[in-house]
């Protein structure tokens, strides 16, 4: 498993924005990474000011990638990610090292809401153990040695997720899963 990158943007709109505006870009170009070599799975995700607790509008995608060629190649390499800083600005990019995933019971399922931990990691402290729980689509965990930072990351088929601790909920638009999760 180790060797697996996780990264994730957020575009953080104006509260008074039209997320259909997003909606329907994913509509339009979601499948665009369906096949995309490298990469374990895009989630698609948004949050809307108001809902579900969320202060902001936000394009948030979450990616899980094989390869850190093919995450690179994407970024700076003309691979898709030129249309976002073409369209909103060149936004930081959070990176970590994933160090477990878990497919979950209903991974068969479409996911429509995901959750979010961004927490310190305390020196000596263990990395959180992946569990299944009813509703989970996929999950993973991953770390940043330059923060001491973990994320917890998990896509859901219920839209009301049971995930304690969790400090982020989304929306899932779309997910693209070309390559299993190595």
């Amino acid at each position: 498993m180790y060797g697996m990158d996780a990264m994730q943007y957020e575009l953080t709109l104006p509260t008074d924005y039209d997320m259909g505006t997003i909606r329907e870009r994913v509509r339009r170009n979601g499948h665009a990474l369906d096949e995309r070599a490298g990469l374990g799975l895009k989630a698609y995700l948004i949050r809307t000011a108001g809902v579900d607790g969320s202060p902001v509008n936000q394009y948030a995608p979450f990616y899980l990638w094989n390869s850190a060629a093919a995450m690179t190649g994407f970024l700076i390499g003309g691979g898709g990610f030129q249309n976002i800083v073409r369209d909103f600005g060149r936004p930081p990019v959070r990176h970590w090292t994933a160090v477990a995933t878990l497919a979950g019971p209903a991974r068969d399922e479409a996911p429509v809401a995901a959750t979010r931990l961004v927490a310190p990691l305390a020196w000596g402290e263990e990395l959180p153990e992946l569990a299944e729980r009813p509703g989970l689509h996929t999950a993973a965990v991953a770390f940043d040695m330059y923060h001491w930072q973990l994320v917890r990351f998990a896509l859901w088929s219920t839209p009301d997720p049971h995930d304690p601790g969790a400090t982020e909920r989304y929306e899932v638009l779309h997910v693209s899963a070309p390559e299993p999760l190595s």
